[in-house]
Parts: structure tokens; sequence; C-alpha cells
């Protein structure tokens, strides 16, 4: 489990949970692989913790800066802005043309449709355009909708984050990387 979920109460590991298999066909199908419900040896290290202040897209590229910043939406009952994220993300490598008119009203309906169980916070304008763009599905039809939710998680939920107790717990537990960098023409010692 990641570290500081575990100071999370456990109706938020639950939902994180429900999370996780709703989104089992995009996890599946992606190169992002969250295995932040298993209990291991692998952790964050202190470094790698930090290196998540220096901008929102290392935060992402790390597997345990995600699970962090996951749980954390989890927290505020907004993950649906990085489910919808990573949605799009899954839906622009489709391969197949055929497809496209299928996952792409999927995730309209799921997110962006008025009735949407998991209704993102975007302006009219947008969900017009990407209302228009449905009437013929193309990779980039959600790509202004998913540019205003990213910035939204740029701009509003990442500071928010970095100034958590969440956060701010996983810095305290993390532990300093084990790898010891040596020093050029150093001996290993034996």
């Amino acid at each position: 489990m990641c570290k500081g979920l575990a100071s999370l109460p456990n109706s938020f590991l639950e939902r994180a949970k429900e999370l996780k298999a709703m989104l089992g066909s995009i996890l599946q199908n992606s190169t992002l692989n969250l295995s932040w419900f298993k209990i291991g040896k692998n952790k964050a290290t202190l470094e790698e913790c930090l290196t998540w202040k220096e901008s929102f897209e290392k935060l992402l590229s790390s597997k345990y800066g995600l699970c962090a910043f996951t749980a954390f939406l989890v927290s505020e009952f907004s993950e649906e802005n990085i489910l919808f994220y990573f949605a799009c993300e899954d839906y622009r490598r489709t391969k197949s043309a055929t497809k496209l008119p299928a996952k792409a009203q999927t995730i309209y309906d799921e997110f962006i449709g008025s009735d949407a169980p998991r209704e993102i916070n975007i302006d009219h304008e947008t969900r017009d355009i990407t209302r228009a763009n449905m009437l013929v599905p193309s990779l980039s039809c959600f790509d202004s909708a998913q540019h205003k939710i990213y910035m939204l998680m740029a701009k509003d939920c990442y500071p928010r984050f970095l100034r958590s107790p969440t956060y701010r717990d996983l810095l305290c537990q993390a532990k300093p990387g084990t790898k010891a960098a040596r020093q050029p023409g150093q001996q290993k010692k034996v």
C-alpha cells in the first residue's frame, strides 16, 4: 500500500478500491501501473516524493505520486477529474476506428453528459464543443475538455495536494533512497 494511504479512513480506501475496479480495463490497457493496493517493500523514496513538488507532470509520471494524488482526490470527492483524464488518455490510444464511437459515447455518458454519474466541472462552451465533436468521434474529440480538467488539476488540486496532510505525511514516512551514489572512480565496498 502507498505510504500515507494507511493514514486515510477506511471509507476512502474502499472508494479507491472501487475506482480501481471500475477503471480495470483502462489500467490494464495503459502503460500506467497502479499496484497501489498491494502491500510490498517498494515504496516511494524521499527523493521521489520531493520531485513531485517540481511539477504536476512529475507527480503524474510517478506511479507512487499518481497513487498518492488519486488517494487525495478520493478524499476530496473529486476523483472524477483523474478518472476522466486517464479515460481520455486510453481513448487517444485506440487503434481501431470502429471502436471510437462506442468508447467516445461511454466517456461522454460517464463524465460529460448532463446526467453523468461522474460529471466533470467544465464550462458550457467546452461542453458544447465536446458534444459537437461527438457527432463524428475522432481521437481528438475530448482534447478541449481534457485540457480544461488537466489545468484544473494542475492549478487547483495539485497545489492543495502539496499542502495537504497526505503529502506531508508521505514526506515524513518516506525513507531516503537506498541506492547510495558512488563517487566516480570509487571502489564498491566488499
